[in-house]
């Protein structure tokens, strides 16, 4: 019971973090035009949905946890539509981001990011996959924003928009690969449920 409590509060205290986040990238991406920091935004926005799953499914059995992980897969699909919306505009207004602007707020995204996969580190293994899932998805997602601040340093050496462009579209197909863990961890979980008891 306390393994559960503890793992609790630290996907509680992710997901917070994560939805914070998410307000405050996705509000300085619309401003200065970031399709990278946009999609990134859209990626907090999943992980804090699978860190609500992990918090509210903690205690329920293993086929409850695998029904609620198949749904919310297919939902994690839906926001992906809007970085294909934001990508289209960057296409048809080809203007550069704010190069400092998108590197400062990558790298904020970096320390939240480190900070989650650190806390989940230590609760990887209670939980089962979906817990494993979102542990995996935050410590990818500081690959990610290394390529975000690189892409803010390019931008400002080259005057382009391209760099901010590719580094967003590369987020959107990690997002679709989020959306393709958290199925195939709900479908462990569903494996799970199904093994027999051991003698």
């Amino acid at each position: 019971m306390r393994d559960v409590t503890g793992m609790r509060r630290v996907v509680l205290a992710a997901g917070l973090l994560n939805l914070a986040y998410f307000g405050i990238e996705i509000g300085i991406a619309r401003a200065i035009g970031s399709v990278s920091l946009f999609a990134d935004s859209i990626d907090f926005l999943e992980d804090a949905a699978v860190n609500a799953l992990v918090f509210v499914a903690a205690t329920w059995d293993a086929r409850r946890r695998a029904a609620v992980g198949t749904m919310l897969a297919a939902i994690l699909l839906v926001p992906g539509a809007a970085t294909v919306w934001a990508i289209w505009q960057k296409v048809l207004s080809p203007v550069a981001p704010a190069a400092a602007t998108l590197s400062l707020t990558a790298l904020g995204a970096l320390l939240i990011n480190l900070l989650c996969a650190l806390m989940l580190a230590r609760q990887r293994e209670h939980g089962g996959s979906l817990m494993r899932a979102a542990f995996l998805s935050a410590r990818n997602d500081v690959l990610a924003n290394v390529a975000m601040i690189a892409a803010g340093a390019a931008t400002a050496v080259t005057l382009s928009h391209w760099p901010d462009l590719i580094v967003g579209a590369g987020i959107f197909f990690l997002n679709l690969d989020a959306a393709r863990e958290v199925y195939g961890a709900a479908r462990a979980e569903r494996g799970d449920g199904d093994e027999p008891p051991s003698a």
